[in-house]
C-alpha cells in the first residue's frame, strides 16, 4: 500500500463517501453502497475498485455477494501520517492567524 494511492484514492467526494460510510457502518454489500452517492451500480463498482486497488478496501466474497470492508492497516497508516504532520499544520495555522492579525 502506497499512502500516495490511497490519497488520490479519498481525493474523490464518492470514493471519501464509501469509505466514511465503510468505517462507520461496518462491512456492506456493494448493493447497500448504492446510498452514499447519486451514482449508478456500475459506478459504485468502479469506485470500489479503485479503493481495492489503493489497499483501502477489501471484497470478501459472500454467495453471490460481494462484501467490502476497510483494511486497518491502511486505515492506521493514513492516520498516522496525520498525526505525525499534525504538528506542522498546527504552527502552519498559528503563523497564519498571527499574520492576518497583523493585517487587521
Amino acid at each position: 500500500m502506497q499512502l500516495t494511492q490511497a490519497f488520490s484514492a479519498l481525493g474523490d467526494e464518492t470514493r471519501f463517501a464509501i469509505v466514511t460510510t465503510l468505517l462507520r457502518d461496518g462491512p456492506q454489500p456493494a448493493g447497500a453502497l448504492n446510498k452514499v452517492a447519486q451514482v449508478s451500480a456500475p459506478a459504485i463498482s468502479r469506485h470500489l475498485k479503485v479503493l481495492r486497488e489503493a489497499g483501502i478496501v477489501r471484497q470478501q466474497v459472500r454467495g453471490q455477494n460481494r462484501i467490502y470492508s476497510v483494511v486497518p492497516d491502511t486505515i492506521r497508516a493514513i492516520n498516522a501520517w496525520t498525526m505525525d504532520h499534525e504538528a506542522f499544520w498546527k504552527a502552519s495555522l498559528t503563523r497564519l492567524d498571527a499574520a492576518l492579525k497583523e493585517i487587521e
